[in-house]
């Protein structure tokens, strides 16, 4: 009898410090809130001057792997790692694609790709304000989920900008994952890639989803891995090819996870 008082009696210790945890964690997302917004206005404004002023998006972007992201990242009290990265030959422009399960996935990619980097992202994210005036200015792909004619049009301003030595970042499902698998690819990064000749390579991202799970803000400590796979040459390819060669990085990026 006294060994079950016992238990109890920790049952209901353990049950008070776990809602204490849960609250200490609610207030403290409440305090992060704002100073993530605060500072990536901040950013984003910075971002946006020294835009103007140089006339070129380098130094800007640069900014964005290397003070905003890991203030966000670090700021979550999680570890970041990355593997992989002397696979890839950065001199070069690459079509970079990577699983998405988190918003904080863009920080992770900015932070593993040691050169400016460009995303495929939702056109949507070009109406959000300072998001969208950054999106625009930086060179961001902005994708229309309807309307054939401007998805044409901003896929070949991709293929542009892979013609001209610049990097792309692209989440070829399309959404965030909220169970963690891996949903069917697109096609349209990969066609990008073909058309530009330009190689793909696969990225396998760990932890942003525990980190930072998608809907509301609810930032936990974690462990966020980056994984560079090898690159997916596409010379030898063409258009056609681009749903097949989406399904290859898929299965690369579904190794990289299980490594």
């Amino acid at each position: 009898m006294q060994r079950l008082e016992q238990g109890l009696a920790g049952n209901r210790q353990h049950g008070s410090m776990s809602t204490l945890k849960k609250v200490a964690w609610l207030v403290l997302n409440a305090i992060q809130l704002p100073i993530t917004l605060i500072w990536s206005i901040f950013w984003i404004s910075m971002a946006l001057t020294v835009r103007a002023v140089s006339g070129d998006a380098h130094v800007p972007l640069r900014m964005a792997a290397r003070i905003w992201s890991p203030f966000l990242v670090y700021g979550s009290y999680s570890k970041f790692e990355v593997q992989g990265a002397g696979r890839i030959d950065f001199s070069r422009p690459h079509v970079f694609v990577a699983n998405h399960s988190s918003m904080i996935d863009i920080c992770a990619l900015f932070m593993a790709i040691p050169v400016p980097l460009r995303f495929v992202l939702k056109a949507e994210l070009g109406k959000v304000p300072f998001l969208g005036w950054y999106t625009r200015a930086m060179g961001m792909v902005l994708i229309k989920r309807a309307g054939a004619r401007d998805t044409a049009r901003q896929l070949q301003r991709a293929v542009d900008l892979l013609g001209q030595g610049h990097s792309l970042a692209a989440f070829p499902e399309g959404t965030r994952s909220t169970t963690g698998r891996l949903r069917r690819f697109k096609s349209g990064a990969f066609k990008v890639a073909i058309n530009a000749g330009v190689a793909v390579v696969p990225v396998a991202i760990d932890g942003t989803g525990q980190v930072m799970p998608p809907g509301g803000f609810h930032i936990r400590p974690g462990h966020i891995r980056v994984r560079l796979g090898e690159p997916l040459l596409t010379e030898e390819l063409r258009p056609s090819d681009a749903q097949q060669l989406a399904d290859h990085a898929r299965r690369a990026i579904e190794q990289l996870r299980l490594q």
